[in-house]
């Protein structure tokens, strides 16, 4: 989710003038950015690898 920090952010760092698909298509961008941030994040917090060793039976 964005928030109006990051939008204001985002507005004060484009040229003077641009049109509503410019300020859509950068929305989008950043919306994407955030959201694979919390992926990445949430996926650091939960990884979780076991290494077992295989188990033979001997006959």
């Amino acid at each position: 989710m964005l928030t109006k920090h990051k939008v204001q952010e985002l507005i004060n760092h484009m040229p003077d003038s641009f049109s509503v698909n410019e300020l859509v298509d950068e929305l989008m961008l950043l919306q994407n950015v955030e959201k694979a941030r919390i992926q990445a994040k949430s996926r650091e917090a939960s990884v979780e690898v076991r290494v077992e060793k295989p188990e033979f039976a001997m006959q």
